[in-house]
């Protein structure tokens, strides 16, 4: 299966793209490709609010990714 993340502020800024793919040989759940990110790139794993969006929509811990999603990693953000 071949994931394909869009990426924005700090977690482009780590990844050094807009955008990563990752492949692996299952499908996987949103909690397992955020664990496979952070292993990849270890400064995502001091981010902690760090959220996935699947089809434009925040998602569960739990949802089954296919290859068609459209996935953003959503670093936490802030303003006023």
């Amino acid at each position: 299966m071949k994931y394909t993340i869009a990426l924005f502020g700090i977690t482009k800024e780590i990844v050094g793209n807009s955008s990563t793919t990752l492949e692996v040989s299952d499908t996987l759940t949103t909690d397992g490709l955020l664990t496979l990110l952070r292993a990849e790139y270890p400064p995502l794993a001091s981010i902690r609010s760090l959220l996935l969006a699947v089809n434009n929509e925040y998602a569960e811990q739990d949802l089954v990714l296919s290859e068609r999603d459209e996935i953003a990693l959503i670093p936490p953000v802030s303003g006023g």
